[in-house]
């Protein structure tokens, strides 16, 4: 059985959706060890977050951040507006989707459809670099 637990840094990016993916793959060489496993992504931020989408029409990420931008305004009378008019509908998008995916992995490849990727979804304006936990549990190939 096998346990491994990795921090993979992401640039900062600009808003929208963004597949990551391969990054997810580059960060764990030992995935390829993996016969039967998960793989859990949490990602440490209240302002973006992770999601599995179709990732080969480039029409799809920017729909997707349109219709969140249309569910989650802007112009909403918050509260909290101290870091800024993207700061607050960042949050409520972040609790919407989540901050975590859990992902099977079956001999040494995650058990993504065959259109499916990883997106991280930046809901801010002027992002910050984003920090991923990578935690791999699995038994490995014999």
């Amino acid at each position: 059985m096998m346990w491994l637990q990795r921090e993979l840094e992401l640039p900062a990016l600009g808003r929208g959706f963004h597949l990551i993916t391969s990054h997810i793959r580059q960060a764990l060489p030992e995935l390829k060890q993996v016969r039967v496993g998960l793989l859990h992504v949490f990602l440490c931020h209240t302002s973006a977050s992770l999601s599995i989408n179709e990732n080969a029409d480039p029409d799809v990420p920017r729909d997707l951040e349109r219709t969140m931008n249309a569910l989650v305004p802007e112009d909403f009378p918050y509260h909290h507006t101290v870091e800024g008019p993207d700061d607050m509908p960042a949050h409520v998008k972040c609790s919407l989707m989540g901050c975590q995916l859990t992902l099977p992995v079956r001999n040494g490849e995650l058990c993504l459809g065959t259109w499916q990727g990883i997106y991280l979804c930046e809901h801010r304006n002027r992002a910050t670099p984003r920090r991923l936990v990578l935690t791999l549990q699995g038994t490995t190939q014999s």
